[in-house]
């Protein structure tokens, strides 16, 4: 269709909607043909009970992937029409089970002997005439979706898209407020400002970039929305700490984070160190799931200044090559 060459693949849900409509609208004549007084979207239900003596709500819900109201609501509409029984006897009263009526058993044998096997043969000679098997690339889409949904890869997308738009760049004197004032509104969001946080946060200079350690700071579209600090750790196991990284939420989506722990490990990589170590709390998912993404794993027994870390983490670049 014209329209549809026009939209793209963005109206790839209005066109299979529309084929959707088209097959609904041709499955209700197909039961007029063959004389059945049923509705197309009884199907799955019904089919569901046809191979069964009877089944919960719960059952057949899962069963066909449909919500439970909406199960209950066709089970309701098939009972009106003769073609199932709810509420049999049960061992479990607080369950409701539904099966088929003896109408519906009698239609179920005349359904599947005939009016199937001639729509699995319809079909069968559709799927011959076409180039592609729809039934097959189905199933595969279904997997895939399920395996990653279209949401997770359009969201991929638009920040592997708006990430172009960053540009990573070294601390300057200039950038002071916007590295204490993201820090202190990540923290203050989550916990409670700490001594330790003051003393680097007023003075970077002296408390990292002095002792060999190095400041990174997120530009999108030329606005610094994120910093990230590279700590040099003397008389530890760790050469550096990964440490102070704070995005705006406004920045949110753009990758930023991965960008700058990217550049925190180049950093250490270009300084020939190897092991980097990490403080955080476990009620921070996002950016725990952000440190094993990049390879960091659970240690403990480091000591640390802040009262709210509850976990520890670390990557061995040697272990990471």
């Amino acid at each position: 269709m014209d329209f549809f060459n026009k939209t793209g693949k963005m109206a790839l849900g209005s066109r299979l909607r529309l084929l959707t409509t088209k097959v609904t609208e041709d499955a209700s004549k197909i039961y007029e043909l063959y004389d059945v007084d049923f509705s197309p979207k009884w199907f799955p239900v019904f089919f569901t009970l046809s191979e069964c003596e009877a089944s919960t709500i719960t059952e057949i819900a899962n069963e066909i992937g449909h919500s439970q109201p909406s199960v209950t609501k066709i089970i309701k509409e098939m009972a009106k029409a003769g073609l199932v029984e709810d509420n049999l006897r049960s061992d479990d009263k607080r369950r409701n089970v539904v099966g088929l009526s003896k109408k519906g058993i009698v239609l179920a044998e005349k359904m599947i002997k005939i009016q199937c096997a001639d729509i699995e043969i319809a079909i069968d000679g559709l799927i011959a005439e076409a180039n592609h098997n729809l039934w097959e690339a189905i199933a595969e889409w279904e997997f895939l979706l399920e395996q990653k949904s279209l949401f997770k890869r359009v969201e991929d997308q638009k920040k592997l898209r708006e990430s172009k738009d960053v540009e990573i760049v070294e601390y300057e004197s200039k950038f002071q407020p916007v590295f204490k004032s993201l820090n202190e509104e990540w923290i203050t969001a989550h916990f409670e400002l700490e001594d330790a946080d003051r003393q680097v946060l007023n003075d970077p200079e002296k408390h990292i970039l002095s002792k060999g350690g190095k400041i990174f700071v997120a530009l999108y579209r030329g606005e610094p929305l994120g910093v990230c600090a590279l700590i040099k750790l003397e008389g530890s196991a760790h050469d550096f700490e990964m440490a102070k990284m704070a995005v705006s939420p406004k920045a949110k989506g753009k990758n930023i984070g991965w960008l700058l722990g990217q550049a925190v490990v180049s950093a250490v990589r270009e300084l020939g160190a190897s092991k980097i170590y990490i403080e955080s709390n476990t009620i921070l998912k996002p950016a725990i799931n952000l440190y094993s993404k990049m390879g960091f794993q659970k240690i403990a027994g480091h000591p640390t200044p802040y009262k709210r870390c509850n976990i520890q983490m670390q990557l061995d670049l040697n272990k990471t090559k």
